[in-house]
Formats: structure tokens, C-alpha cells, sequence
């Protein structure tokens, strides 16, 4: 804990493989704006899809145990469903302050939205392969079907959040989706947004499920579990309090790509992105 740090202003950890786990920072800056904030983007090894899990958990601790160790953090959010899927027990051994993820909230959001028992999840190949948001919803009472969707990533990081192309690919997806759901006999009125990087494009996918169907953004569900866990309690997001949120970001690479992309993910400049090396 660093000096002076009380619970009226708490530290709190933020980690992704890269810069798409900024929008579960903006959400979280939207609801404790009077928390001091430290993000960090593993962007020297990513993608952490294409690695084995001993590699992932590797990384993601080492990653855990910077925030923790050398920025003070007393809670740890991991902003990576990759990381949250594959590595979330053994950041939770690297570490002694609570650790949450990214996948049991999305699960839990899905679960109370959904009046039918059926939901959809949309993903990165890493993630779906994973089965890790399967095994949530299942253990919730819900039947899921998962999609992997790897031409969005690249879309958003594009800039095409808002585009007719970008609208298209959501729709054979979706479509796609829809149809494997029809043949297993499936109603879905539901869809969890499984990717940090897909919050971009929510208005999107909102304009392309069914009416009536519920669109769950996995950064927003994320926030709110992790305001549950620090406060207590759930709080009213706060636009505008952000500005003098204390917010630093540290990057393995890249710092220029960051500062540049994640002004677009996090609703604001990044500030000067700081590069610290965690070794191989």
C-alpha cells in the first residue's frame, strides 16, 4: 500500500495484454472517480492467445506482482479475458490482494438480464477456445453458445467503430449465431460482449440483436463487481468526475501506438504512457 493511501481512495490495479482493457478503466474511472488508478499493458508479448497457458500465467503474475508490488495496488481488476480465462488462479497466488476478472461478471450481468436461460457470447478465438464464459453461464443455469469473431479486433483498432462495414461483419456473426441457436433449439435474449475491445462497438451490436434482447458490455459489468467489492456497494457512474481521477499507464512496448489507440478506448488521453520492462 503507498503511503497515505485509505479506503476513501483506494489503489486499484488494471491489467490487459494490451490497451483494449482501457474501457473497463473507463468504467471503472466513471464510478470511483476519487480512486487512484494504475493500468498496465503487457503490449511486448501480446497476443496471449497464441501462447500455452504456463506461458500466460507467467506473464499475467508478473504483471499482477508490478502493480501490486511497485504501484501499491489493493485491488487487482484483469481487464484480459484471455488472462481471466487461462491465468485468473495463478494471478491470485502471485498476489495477495483481491483479484477479479472479467468473465464472472460478464456471466453474472447475463444471468440477470436473460429471461429465457439462453444467451449468446461473442469472443476473440482465445477466449472462446477457452470455454471459460460456457463454464460460467453454465454454472449460472444458462445455456450458452460462444462465437469467436477475430475480423472485429482489428476493426475497432482501425477506428471503424461506426462503420457500415464494421456492421455488416457484426451481422453475418450474429446471423450466423442465430442459426446455430435456431438448430439446437435455443431462444437467446441475450448477448455478452466478451472482449475489451467490443464495448467500441455496442451501439453496433444493439442495432443488430433482436428486439428486446439485452446487450451485455462486459467492462461495465466488470466495474460494477469491482465497486461491489471495494465499496460494498454498487455506485451511479459519474461523467465528468473523471478528469481528476489520478490515472497512470505503463506499457512493455509500444508506448506510442498506445497513447495514440488508447485515447479511443479509454473516452480521454492516455497521458504519458510510461514503458517498464518485466523481463522475458
Amino acid at each position: 500500500m503507498n503511503p497515505g493511501t485509505s479506503s476513501a481512495t483506494p489503489t486499484i490495479g488494471v491489467f490487459d495484454s494490451g490497451f483494449g482493457g482501457l474501457t473497463v478503466l473507463r468504467a471503472l474511472i466513471n464510478r470511483l472517480p476519487q480512486a487512484r488508478f494504475a493500468f498496465l499493458g503487457d503490449t511486448a508479448r501480446l497476443p496471449y492467445g497464441s501462447k500455452s497457458r504456463r506461458t500466460i500465467a507467467r506473464y499475467a503474475a508478473q504483471s499482477a506482482q508490478f502493480l501490486v508490488r511497485e504501484q501499491g495496488a489493493q485491488y487487482l481488476v484483469i481487464a484480459c479475458n484471455t488472462a481471466s480465462a487461462l491465468a485468473l488462479d495463478a494471478i491470485q497466488d502471485a498476489v495477495s490482494v483481491p483479484v477479479l476478472g472479467v468473465i464472472e461478471p460478464g456471466a453474472s450481468a447475463a444471468r440477470a438480464a436473460s429471461k429465457t436461460g439462453d444467451v449468446l457470447v461473442v469472443a476473440t478465438d482465445a477466449t472462446v477456445h477457452s470455454h471459460a464464459y460456457l463454464a460460467a453461464c453454465h454454472a449460472r443455469g444458462l445455456r450458452a453458445i460462444e462465437k469467436a469473431c477475430p475480423l472485429l479486433v482489428p476493426l475497432v483498432e482501425e477506428g471503424w467503430t461506426n462503420h457500415p462495414v464494421t456492421a455488416e461483419v457484426i451481422e453475418i456473426y450474429l446471423n450466423e449465431l442465430r442459426a446455430e441457436a435456431g438448430e439446437r433449439g435455443f431462444n437467446p435474449d441475450a448477448l455478452v460482449l466478451g472482449c475489451t475491445h467490443y464495448p467500441l462497438l455496442r451501439s453496433l451490436f444493439e442495432q443488430a440483436v433482436r428486439p428486446g434482447a439485452s446487450v451485455i458490455d462486459s467492462a461495465e459489468s466488470t466495474a460494477e463487481a469491482a465497486v461491489q467489492l471495494i465499496n460494498g456497494h454498487a455506485a451511479t457512474p459519474a461523467p465528468g468526475a473523471a478528469a481528476e481521477t489520478e490515472v497512470r499507464c505503463f506499457a512493455t512496448d509500444s508506448v506510442e501506438k498506445f497513447e495514440r489507440l488508447g485515447s479511443r478506448f479509454l473516452g480521454r488521453p492516455t497521458g504519458n504512457v510510461e514503458l517498464v520492462d518485466l523481463g522475458g
